[in-house]
């Protein structure tokens, strides 16, 4: 930009600094954003894996077995919700045929992730978008 001398000016420092200082507030944003999805997605997955048409959990051993973890490694946010229960794959998929023992199963599907992740993700996207354009929402 000229200046009204005919020299050079430029607000470059003020637009650095709003840019730091913007970039500071991302991250934690972005992790609370992240942290509240996570969850909202694990609570999601628990009540469609409450009985039909999700899986019938008559112990409740199931749903508790679900889990959300945030981390935040080199300014990158990452949720996981997850399980270890072997069973997880054939609820939500079904499973036809034997097992490592010899079993023979003909399970039909009960879908309770997909749906939950196909409810969460525009929620979740919406609240990024949010994030990226100034503020959490």
């Amino acid at each position: 930009m000229i200046g009204a001398g005919g020299g050079v000016s430029s607000n470059a420092a003020q637009i650095a600094a709003r840019f730091d200082g913007r970039s500071a507030m991302v991250l934690p944003e972005a992790v609370a954003v992240v942290r509240h999805y996570a969850m909202l997605l694990e609570t999601r997955v628990k009540a469609q894996a409450s009985g039909r048409p999700g899986p019938n959990a008559p112990t409740g051993d199931y749903r508790r077995s679900w889990t959300h973890e945030v981390s935040v490694a080199g300014g990158v946010v990452s949720g996981v919700v997850g399980m270890s229960r072997p069973q997880a794959r054939w609820l939500e998929y079904g499973f036809v045929g034997p097992d490592s023992l010899g079993r023979v199963y003909h399970q039909s599907p009960y879908p309770h992730v997909g749906p939950a992740v196909e409810a969460v993700r525009p929620l979740f996207v919406a609240a990024l978008g949010g994030v990226a354009e100034g503020g959490a929402r």
